[in-house]
């Protein structure tokens, strides 16, 4: 039987995002680096079975079982399209573009969430979530623009960010209903094994890149899987089951701002005044969706009693 709707914001929710956030900032970074001795679908298997082997120990201390049946498809779908496909076409979009620039330009994301969240999970339309989705992707756009100039490879390197953008919104509303049913761990975990398992043709370059990369490369595809995808992606799910996905995307528009300045303090990756100017548009439209009316952690209704 339906609960009514709670309206105590969830701060718990609201420090999960922000962990997420963080650690996905990193993520850029982190892979601008690793890229340079690991191939695009060597490092997505490298970080995924990284991440799998924490996330399973987990399960393991925690002794959550399999998901029930109703949780898989999202599951399946998320854990081929989101720790899949995302990770790889991400991987090779930052050969070609720096990693301020794919952050922002993945603010394509968190507008189809928006737009699929209001349409197929019949969460609304806000005023407030639609003007700030169309300011920040007016920013994201704007570093699009930024980097058209930059040759072939620039563009494509773009294109592939857009796919990764295309892929984590569609995961992210095939997730959204398996959190109904089965716990963020239990989610997050599965996933990232469903993505291992797609990733595993990737496996011979692995092993021969592994070999030759050095050690500070090796270091950072398993900072990858333990801390952006093991913990980042489960305190994502988290704050998913207790938040309106349109939301929680809008909100994540704060990783470009994180990234650019990472960037620029590791690796002195500083972008043109363009991108710059993007990503002031892309927190201005994150303060419009976090405004009074739009409270983090607010939900329709209380969610469904889990395995923990």
């Amino acid at each position: 039987m339906e609960q009514t709707p709670q309206q105590r914001p969830d701060s718990k929710a609201l420090v999960a995002a922000v962990a997420t956030f963080v650690l996905w900032a990193s993520a850029f970074v982190a892979i601008r680096v690793a890229v340079q001795d690991y191939s695009p679908g060597a490092l997505a298997l490298g970080r995924l079975l990284s991440g799998s082997l924490v996330l399973v120990a987990i399960l393991l201390i925690r002794r959550e079982g399999l998901p029930p049946r109703a949780a898989w498809p999202g599951i399946l779908i998320s854990g081929i399209l989101w720790f899949g496909v995302y990770t790889v076409a991400l991987n090779a979009g930052e050969q070609a573009v720096d990693a301020g620039t794919a952050s922002l330009i993945l603010g394509l994301g968190p507008v189809l969430i928006a737009v699929l969240g209001g349409w197929i999970l019949k969460e609304g339309f806000p005023r407030r979530l639609v003007a700030g989705v169309v300011i920040s992707f007016t920013g994201a756009a704007v570093v699009g623009l930024s980097m058209s100039g930059h040759g072939s490879a620039s563009l494509a390197g773009v294109l592939l960010c857009v796919l990764a953008a295309v892929s984590w919104a569609v995961a992210t509303l095939a997730q959204k209903p398996a959190l109904q049913h089965a716990s963020a761990l239990q989610v997050t975990a599965y996933g990232c094994l469903v993505g291992t398992v797609a990733c595993l043709p990737f496996a011979g370059q692995l092993v021969e890149q592994l070999a030759k990369a050095p050690l500070t490369a090796t270091l950072n595809v398993v900072y990858l899987g333990v801390f952006p995808t093991a913990l980042a992606f489960t305190a994502w799910a988290y704050a998913l089951a207790r938040t309106p996905a349109g939301t929680l995307g809008a909100s994540s528009y704060l990783v470009p701002a994180l990234t650019v300045l990472m960037s620029w303090a590791v690796l002195g990756e500083v972008p043109g005044w363009l991108t710059f100017a993007g990503g002031l548009l892309c927190l201005g439209g994150v303060a419009v969706t976090r405004s009074r009316r739009l409270t983090f952690g607010r939900r329709e209704s209380a969610p469904r009693e889990v395995p923990r």
